[in-house]
């Protein structure tokens, strides 16, 4: 059943940037899918236009105030849902500038811009990377945040950039710590690229369905879990479009700026969701085992509470559907 949100201010649209990339391209189905007028704001660097469907589109750089705030003004621009960022957690380590430029110094150009505009409202997208390696699991908001990558420290910068925007300028903001998102639409409309993907899911997609690459790493298997292998929290897609417009349903009731982990509270190990996806695809995903690699949290999982107590928020769907709605995107992909 759909939940039902607060009515949006009259004129007022949602900006999305980074809106026709993987995760952004979902929020916006839903957040049509609520009534909430929307324009996206992305590169295409990264994205397709596809992925918007039939939704305003402006190509352009989160960094170019001009653009951000001519947008905020052409549109009646209320508030703000914030995914435009470089993600490649290997790439950050190797050109730590391009991420403090793009990610940071971005973000506060898109603030500034939207600011001036009138817009006091953000959620953005966060990750639960911020924690590096927990020191207990399951991960609250409480843990201490102590990233691992440039990555991971560019979204824990973005979190305390928008509170000190709280102070000094009266934005309100909800990031979201993901876990690990995965899975496609229903109805296989959209899902995540593979030829950028680096997450588990869809590059064992790659291998069983492309054998590209012809055999799967799993990178170590003597880690202190059931089966020795990395535990992580998978959240379906659809789930965390759900989570931003909950999220924008807080703010519009007045809600202060919080973090908040987006996760199942479930944790998955490597080879149990390589099984689910032999079990869907009725053949094995083709692997092979491999040493441990450097930087792999043992185990990481969402204390969820958070979500349920402010946003009224809770994961509907589990390891087997993000599996299922994966496959059959992939498939569909495969077949145009």
């Amino acid at each position: 059943m759909r939940s039902v949100a607060p009515e949006p201010i009259a004129g007022q649209t949602v900006l999305v940037t980074g809106g026709a990339g993987y995760i952004g391209s979902h929020t916006v189905r839903a957040l049509r899918a609520a009534d909430r007028p929307v324009v996206v704001l992305d590169s295409l660097e990264l994205g397709t236009a596809d992925a918007v469907i039939d939704a305003p589109l402006v190509v352009g750089d989160i960094a170019d105030e001009a653009l951000v705030e001519q947008v905020c003004r052409d549109h009646d621009v209320g508030s703000v849902v914030h995914f435009a960022a470089y993600k490649n957690v290997g790439e950050s380590m190797t050109d730590p500038g391009k991420y403090f430029h793009n990610n940071v110094d971005g973000t506060v150009h898109l603030v500034e811009a939207v600011l001036r505009a009138g817009v006091q409202q953000m959620v953005f997208s966060s990750s639960c990377s911020v924690y590096g390696t927990p020191p207990t699991v399951p991960v609250d908001e409480s843990a201490p945040i102590a990233p691992e990558s440039v990555y991971a420290d560019t979204k824990a910068m973005i979190e305390r950039v928008l509170r000190w925007y709280g102070m000094t300028s009266g934005l309100r903001a909800v990031s979201l710590r993901y876990f690990n998102a995965a899975g496609a639409s229903v109805d296989s409309r959209i899902g995540e690229d593979w030829s950028y993907a680096l997450n588990l899911i869809p590059v064992a997609m790659r291998a069983l369905l492309l054998g590209d690459p012809p055999q799967l790493q799993v990178y170590g298997t003597d880690y202190p879990t059931p089966d020795g292998t990395c535990i992580r929290d998978y959240i379906h897609v659809d789930d965390l479009a759900d989570a931003h417009v909950k999220s924008l349903d807080h703010l519009d009731r007045g809600g202060d700026t919080v973090e908040i982990n987006v996760g199942t509270g479930i944790g998955s190990s490597v080879l149990e969701v390589l099984n689910a996806i032999g079990a869907v695809a009725g053949r094995p995903v083709p692997h092979e085992l491999a040493p441990r690699r450097a930087g792999d949290p043992v185990s990481t999982y969402a204390e969820p509470s958070r979500a349920a107590e402010v946003l009224g928020w809770r994961a509907a769907h589990g390891l087997d559907e993000i599996v299922r709605t994966a496959y059959a995107w992939h498939l569909a992909q495969l077949g145009d």
